[in-house]
């Protein structure tokens, strides 16, 4: 493996670095982004608890705000419960945007590795033509054992890029769907907290048919 390895040629280390970037990310990810602790299941349901038994303080509010991205969300909902409904949802509103940037934390990066590793062994593969080039022009067509060495490290160099962007790219965008769907989840138990504390949203009734037709 080694040797296969120095066969790449220099190219061959920043796609090594790059591999263990988005092996590091991917594993952070995968546990920073579990459902379980950004969207607790219970969350909104023991805060609701607090609220009728009158138990909410700036301690339990800190503590709900320390627990999960959630948390932090619905904590700034609370903070402002005694306000009106749209300074609560502006307060929600401001900490959503700085949960769902943390969610994307190194994302970016997994985005650029998957679109760099490819065009590295691009580089590769143009670098090893090269000296294929160079080599018959220095000793011409009869031996081939001269022109194994850039040939190889066109092959390999193309094939280590491809073999790292490709899963990078996977990833990237099953991370990508996630934080979608994280925020999703956090914005419906966001609206379900304004509703809880502030339940004086006039009910959206669907005229008949017959009644459209009247007013028309």
């Amino acid at each position: 493996m080694y040797e296969l390895f120095q066969s790449g040629g220099l190219l061959m280390w920043p796609i090594l670095a790059c591999s263990v970037a988005a092996g590091a990310i991917i594993c952070e990810r995968f546990w920073a982004l579990a459902k379980r602790s950004v969207t607790p299941n219970q969350l909104l349901i023991q805060i609701q608890q607090l609220i009728e038994r009158r138990e909410i303080d700036n301690a339990k509010i800190h503590y709900i705000g320390q627990s999960s991205p959630l948390g932090r969300i619905l904590a700034a909902g609370l903070i402002n419960m005694n306000h009106g409904r749209e300074v609560m949802k502006d307060a929600i509103e401001e900490a959503g945007r700085h949960v769902v940037h943390e969610l994307e934390r190194y994302l970016n990066t997994l985005g650029t590795i998957a679109a760099i590793t490819p065009l590295l062994g691009l580089l590769g593969t143009v670098i090893g033509m090269i000296k294929v080039f160079s080599a018959i022009t220095s000793y011409g067509v009869g031996d081939p054992t001269v022109l194994a060495g850039g040939i190889s490290e066109a092959l390999i160099t193309t094939a280590a890029g491809l073999s790292i962007g490709i899963p990078s790219l996977i990833f990237h965008r099953y991370f990508r769907g996630k934080v979608n769907a994280l925020t999703i989840n956090m914005e419906q138990e966001a609206i379900r907290l304004v509703e809880v504390i502030h339940g004086d949203r006039a009910e959206q009734t669907i005229p008949e048919p017959a009644q459209l037709q009247n007013v028309s």
